[in-house]
């Protein structure tokens, strides 16, 4: 199995830095991965729904810790590279929390949440 693309959107708040999208062998895309900042460092939680008792379930995951931190570690690269392409000014930077109908969608594509 292939990531054959990366899209990252950032955002400009305190622990959700981003939302991801990746593209599978060309194949299959799972939307909706987010980028947070954590007590020890930047992961990756997966798209999930609410249930009826208020607790989340993930809708896509990897299967087996191996396969997890060889995704998330090729997220959190491409979101450093998104990142850096803010900081060189190639890109406008996110918007603020709460800053509705402003222009700060990342550089490749927007989430719908």
């Amino acid at each position: 199995m292939e990531i054959s693309e990366i899209r990252i959107t950032l955002r400009d708040d305190n622990k959700l830095k981003g939302f991801a999208s990746i593209t599978l062998d060309n194949a299959f895309v799972v939307r909706g991965l987010k980028i947070i900042e954590g007590a020890s460092g930047l992961f990756i939680a997966m798209p999930s729904r609410k249930r009826k008792d208020g607790t989340f379930q993930d809708i896509a995951h990897p299967i087996n810790m191996g396969t997890r931190e060889w995704m998330e570690n090729q997220v959190i690269a491409a979101y450093r590279q998104e990142i850096q392409r803010v900081e060189n000014g190639e890109v406008p930077p996110p918007a603020s929390p709460g800053a509705y109908g402003s222009s700060g969608q990342g550089s490749e594509m927007e989430e719908s949440f």
